[in-house]
């Protein structure tokens, strides 16, 4: 009768994650109906809801590298050519790259992505419950991936249960007919969130995704600048048409002693002026 055992707790991972996920909805949905009711989305604003602090490096990259104010290299190298940021976001990219203008994109995207102007955009819109607090458990997208790992759990129980040696005195076929319950629970619980409460965002609460959706709308079609950044901010470097700047952010992040001296753009802010 071990399968009974493997059976209780099937059910304790897939009633406690179903539960869990039904709260975090609950939740979201008592949000204030209001919030950011009324504004609209800055480009950064989009890309953190979007996609958290990588997001913003990337949309920011982006951004100063179209202007012809930074060279992002296909070899995945970044070279200072305009050293005044044109705002908080740009100057903390710029002093990541450090005081001789050149740097390798990945370290430049982690350490801006931990600046103080991404961590207080993200503080402000906390504070405007359009976005989650950074680590918050309780969010729809951790309740969804809970009742994913329980599904999972559920099914490797099941199969641990049908393969007991010796006899169990019920036949197998009954067996997995009582773990089919808790498993279809968990799908079941997938199914009605995927199709209720979808998209579940990790960074943008239920206000953050309606401005979000209001902002692809009114920017699908434009052919304008901020339409174009617009998409960067919402879809990231996937939305990048250019295929040198898309190889920049593709290219492996291989040490300085390891990269080959022609794989580094000429160094300096003076080459690139002229």
């Amino acid at each position: 009768m071990f399968w009974v055992l493997l059976l209780l707790l099937a059910w304790a991972f897939a009633g406690t994650a179903c539960l869990r996920l039904c709260l975090a909805a609950v939740r979201a949905a008592a949000v204030d109906v209001d919030a950011g009711r009324g504004r609209d989305l800055t480009l950064y604003e989009a890309a953190f809801l979007s996609g958290g602090p990588a997001r913003v490096a990337e949309l920011t990259l982006v951004s100063m590298a179209r202007q012809r104010r930074l060279l992002l290299a296909h070899t995945g190298w970044a070279t200072v050519v305009d050293p005044r940021g044109r705002d908080e976001m740009e100057r903390s990219f710029i002093g990541a790259i450090g005081p001789e203008g050149q740097s390798r994109i990945a370290p430049v995207r982690a350490a801006a992505a931990t600046a103080d102007a991404v961590r207080g955009l993200a503080d402000r819109l906390v504070s405007a419950g359009l976005a989650v607090p950074d680590g918050d458990g309780s969010t729809i997208a951790a309740g969804v991936r809970r009742v994913r790992i329980a599904a999972l759990a559920v099914l490797a129980l099941s199969l641990t249960a049908l393969l007991l040696p010796g006899p169990t005195g019920m036949p197998r076929e009954l067996i997995a007919l009582w773990f089919a319950l808790p498993l279809a629970l968990t799908l079941s619980c997938l199914v009605i969130a995927r199709f209720e409460v979808h998209p579940y965002s990790r960074w943008a609460s239920p206000a953050g995704q309606r401005l979000l959706d209001s902002l692809a709308r009114h920017t699908n079609g434009a052919g304008d600048e901020r339409a174009y950044l617009a998409s960067v901010a919402v879809r990231g470097i996937n939305a990048i048409g250019e295929p040198n700047l898309r190889a920049a952010f593709a290219h492996p992040d291989r040490p300085v002693q390891d990269r080959p001296a022609r794989d580094r753009p000429p160094h300096g802010r003076a080459s690139q002026e002229r």
